[in-house]
């Protein structure tokens, strides 16, 4: 059974009106910065003739830099895009442009033609890239930023700590680049909870907190998350006015989300249906809704077949009440939600 995946802008949220760019000589290639309290996944685009070359994903903590390309740049153009991690609750915030160039979800390196109407493969899709003016240097520096400032590279560090412990459901005041004895006391009961020890650095302290409040996030939307090995085409149902809807299809590879609703959420539930390749269902259920072996958007949950669609059972996921809600889907079907209060000892 064939699955064509949904276009990026059915799930990319709108980039966000504080994200800058602030551009400086680098000491190799292309470097980029992250001095936001976000954890950042990055990707660069380059141009050399009529091919664009694009690749991703460059990680990038909060207060940290890493080098995206590591040789010495030629003449350009060069593009940049940033996404903000999963782990984050909230909206996601995007920093991004005007340049629709390919991108998967998983780590990528993709070349085709400029202007070419379609990605190179499948599980490729447009994204909209950021044109990036390193002014035929050799080498650059790119440093992201939100507003307002967070200020230098060491606030920005401890800020992105305040906000995964928030992620993580600590009980933290305010994202900013102040010590405070709340932060060190929800740092002290973190440590404990995962056995890290007093003397490891930020950066381990950042994976941990990423991958746990990985766990419990659920950005503004409804975010498709695929905890098995093998890649998952999913769709969903709701109730839209009067009527309801059913559309698909998503394309999630193993350890990725998709947004199936970039908005706020203000149903009740969602119904999700989620396959293996070939057809194996993995999350199913018995309200019923009509699909077809390509991308949908089909009005109506009756009478499947006798309009030429197929009918197929969906999962309810109850969303009464949240903004967001992130479906993870395991090997054995449909993860119960966790709660962040739950993991957190008392």
């Amino acid at each position: 059974m064939s699955r064509f995946r949904a276009a990026y802008g059915a799930w990319a949220i709108a980039l966000a009106a504080a994200a800058l760019f602030l551009p400086q000589p680098a000491k190799a290639g292309l470097q980029l910065c992250n001095r936001t309290s976000y954890v950042l996944y990055a990707a660069t685009g380059e141009q050399s003739g009529p091919q664009i070359q694009t690749q991703g994903w460059t990680r990038l903590a909060p207060g940290s830099c890493e080098i995206a390309i590591a040789q010495g740049l030629s003449t350009g153009p060069y593009y940049v895009f940033a996404r903000t991690s999963q782990a984050h609750s909230g909206p996601s915030r995007l920093w991004a442009g005007k340049t629709e160039l390919c991108a998967k979800n998983t780590d990528f390196s993709l070349k085709a033609q400029l202007g070419a109407p379609n990605c190179p493969s499948e599980d490729a899709f447009p994204t909209p890239f950021a044109l990036l003016d390193t002014r035929a240097m050799r080498n650059w520096t790119m440093t992201f930023t939100e507003a307002p400032d967070i200020g230098g590279m060491d606030a920005a560090r401890a800020a992105g700590l305040k906000r995964l412990l928030r992620d993580n459901g600590y009980k933290i005041a305010q994202i900013d680049g102040r010590p405070d004895k709340a932060t060190d006391a929800a740092l002290a009961q973190f440590r404990k909870r995962m056995k890290i020890a007093d003397n490891a650095g930020s950066d381990d302290l950042f994976d941990a907190l990423e991958t746990e409040a990985m766990k419990v996030a659920a950005p503004a939307g409804y975010s498709i998350c695929n905890d098995t090995d093998e890649t998952v085409w999913s769709a969903i149902g709701l109730k839209s006015g009067s009527d309801f809807v059913s559309r698909g299809w998503w394309m999630v590879p193993p350890g990725s989300c998709a947004k199936a609703i970039a908005t706020p959420l203000k149903n009740d539930s969602v119904w999700l249906l989620a396959e293996r390749k070939g057809g194996q269902a993995l999350v199913s259920g018995s309200a019923k809704f009509c699909v077809t072996n390509i991308q949908f958007e089909i009005y109506g949950h009756g009478k499947c077949k006798a309009r030429g669609l197929t009918e197929e059972g969906f999962a309810e996921t109850k969303t009464r009440g949240l903004s967001g809600f992130s479906a993870h889907i395991s090997d054995e079907g449909l993860v119960a939600p966790l709660s962040a209060q739950a993991l957190i000892p008392k």
